[in-house]
Order: C-alpha cells, then sequence, then structure tokens
C-alpha cells in the first residue's frame, strides 16, 4: 500500500515497531480502542495521521507528524482516512493458511 506525497508515491506498512510507536503516540486508549473508533466511524483527524504516519514509518519513512502538515496528499483526506483505515484492517486481519487452520 502507498501514498502519495507531494506527487512522490511512499510504502506504507505496519510492522510491529511501527505499531508499538502508534500505540504509545496515541493519546487515549489501546489499539483495540483505535480499531473501534474506525469500525464505529468516530475516528478523529489525529487518529488519521497517527496511522499514517506510523505506517510510513514502518514502510522506511524517517519523517515525523509535523513534517505532513504542508504536504499535498493525493486523493485529500478522505483518502489518507481510506488509507488508514486500510493500514488498521491489514494489521489485524488473520492470515489464510490455505488449510483451513490458523
Amino acid at each position: 500500500m502507498a501514498l502519495v506525497m507531494n506527487g512522490e508515491r511512499h510504502v506504507m506498512r505496519l510492522t510491529l515497531g511501527a505499531l508499538a510507536e502508534l500505540e504509545a503516540a496515541l493519546d487515549s486508549g489501546s489499539l483495540v480502542d483505535l480499531v473501534t473508533r474506525f469500525e464505529q466511524s468516530k475516528f478523529s483527524t489525529r487518529d488519521v495521521l497517527a496511522l499514517i504516519v506510523a505506517g510510513l514509518r514502518g514502510g522506511g519513512w524517517q519523517g515525523r507528524a509535523s513534517d505532513l502538515m504542508a504536504v499535498e496528499i493525493e486523493g485529500g483526506p478522505m483518502q489518507a482516512a481510506r488509507l488508514a483505515a486500510e493500514l488498521l484492517a491489514r494489521a489485524f486481519m488473520v492470515p489464510e493458511t490455505g488449510d483451513g487452520g490458523v
């Protein structure tokens, strides 16, 4: 998955380290609370920003949240929210084994 910022494509993924940074960055609650907010469409722009930063950092980006204040995101804030939700869903999706087991 990728986010296009200022015309440049950046890979995003939520690694274990990125998830740990994300959890530390949350003002309140846990990752489970974050998932619940997204499932109920009660997430904040702060939630979206935290997820985007974590995903970018998991993809190798070395920036911080403040670096995103002036960038143009292809697709705008709605695209950023969609990508944040997809990142979160992928992070907690149980992989299929093909043999019916986990």
